[in-house]
C-alpha cells in the first residue's frame, strides 16, 4: 500500500517509487485480460478486442483536451483545469448530458499512453491547475502509465479523477497514490434508481463503498492560499426531477459514513438530454422547489457545500 509522508510535498505520485508506480501499472495491464476494473466485472479479454459495458477493447480513445473554465472554482484557477474527455463510459445514464462521448457516438481518435503523457504536459506549461480525467474508469492502464511516464519529464500538477461514482474499491486501492484529488457524481440514493436510469443495479451500495475508500485515501478537500484545491474529496450531486436523486439519503449517508467535512457541489443545471424523453419523470428540467429542497438536505446536513 502507497505510504503517505506526514507532510504532502507536492502530489502524491511524486511520493511513489517509480518501481512502485510501475508494479501499480501492470497490474492495471493484468486485469485487462478479463475486466474486472468496476462493478460490473465483466470478466472480458479486452487485449483480444472484446467489450463489456463500456465498450472498449485495450485501446485509448480520446475525445478531447485542454482548459476548462466551467469547473469548480477550485479546480478553475486563472488557467482553467487541465481536462482531458475519455471516450465511453461504465454507466449508461439514459439523461446523460455528453452523450455523445461516453456512449461512444463521437468520432473516435485512438491515442497512445506516450501522447497522453505529453497531453499532460504540454496542460501544464499552458499553465492549467490541475490535470483533470474525465470518465476516466475503462482507461486506468493506460492512464496511470502516462501519469508515471510524465511524472520523469516533470509533470507536477494534481490530479484529479472525475468519475461517475460507480467504481470498484480494489480498483481505487491499486489506484491510491495515483490520485490527488477524486471527485465522483453521487447520482442515487438507493439502488434502484441506479439500475432504472444509470443500468447499474448496485450504484448506491458501491458508491458508499467508493466513497468510503476515497476519502480514506486523500481525505477532506484541502484548499490552498490561492484558492486551488491541492487534494481531497469532493463529490458532485446533480439534483433530478421529482427527487430521483435522493439528495436526503444521500447527504446522510456522507455525512454519516464518509465526512462531516465533505465538499460537495449541489448542482441544479439538469437538462432532458439523451434519452430522457422515454422516462417522463426525466422530460422536465427541475423547479427552483426541487433545488430548494436538495440543498437543504446538504446544509442540515452540516457538510461542506461549495
Amino acid at each position: 500500500m502507497f505510504k503517505r509522508g506526514k507532510k504532502q510535498a507536492g502530489p502524491f505520485y511524486l511520493q511513489m517509487s517509480p518501481q512502485e508506480r510501475s508494479e501499480r501499472i501492470s497490474r492495471f495491464y493484468r486485469i485487462l485480460n478479463s475486466c474486472t476494473i468496476c462493478p460490473h466485472r465483466c470478466q472480458v479479454n479486452r487485449l483480444q478486442g472484446e467489450t463489456g459495458q463500456c465498450r472498449v477493447t485495450a485501446d485509448l480513445y480520446i475525445s478531447s483536451a485542454g482548459p476548462h473554465f466551467g469547473e469548480e472554482q477550485e479546480l478553475v484557477g486563472r488557467g482553467g483545469s487541465g481536462t482531458i474527455f475519455f471516450t465511453n463510459c461504465n454507466l449508461s445514464c439514459v439523461y446523460c448530458q455528453n452523450w455523445t462521448i461516453s456512449q461512444g457516438l463521437e468520432t473516435e481518435r485512438v491515442s497512445t499512453i506516450e501522447e497522453l503523457a505529453a497531453t499532460m504536459l504540454r496542460l501544464e506549461a499552458g499553465g492549467c491547475s490541475n490535470i483533470n480525467l474525465v470518465s476516466p474508469t475503462p482507461y486506468l492502464y493506460q492512464i496511470t502509465a502516462a501519469i508515471d511516464r510524465a511524472a520523469r519529464d516533470g509533470l507536477s500538477l494534481p490530479i484529479v479523477y472525475n468519475c461517475g461514482g460507480y467504481e470498484s474499491v480494489q480498483t481505487l486501492r491499486t489506484l491510491e497514490g495515483f490520485i490527488d484529488i477524486y471527485m465522483p457524481d453521487a447520482k442515487y440514493g438507493s439502488d434502484r434508481e441506479g439500475e432504472i436510469y444509470s443500468g447499474a443495479a448496485d450504484y448506491f451500495t458501491r458508491l458508499r463503498e467508493g466513497l468510503k475508500e476515497m476519502q480514506h485515501q486523500v481525505g477532506d478537500l484541502k484548499v490552498e492560499s490561492d484558492g486551488l484545491a491541492s487534494r481531497g474529496l469532493l463529490v458532485r450531486h446533480l439534483i433530478l426531477p421529482e427527487d430521483l436523486s435522493g439528495s436526503e439519503n444521500v447527504a446522510r449517508m456522507i455525512r454519516e459514513e464518509v465526512s462531516a467535512n465533505c465538499a460537495v457541489n449541489v448542482m441544479g443545471q439538469y437538462y432532458p438530454a439523451h434519452r430522457a424523453s422515454e422516462y417522463p419523470p426525466l422530460k422536465r428540467r427541475i423547479t427552483a422547489r426541487e433545488f430548494n429542497y436538495a440543498r437543504e438536505a446538504f446544509r442540515e446536513a452540516g457538510l461542506r457545500l461549495l
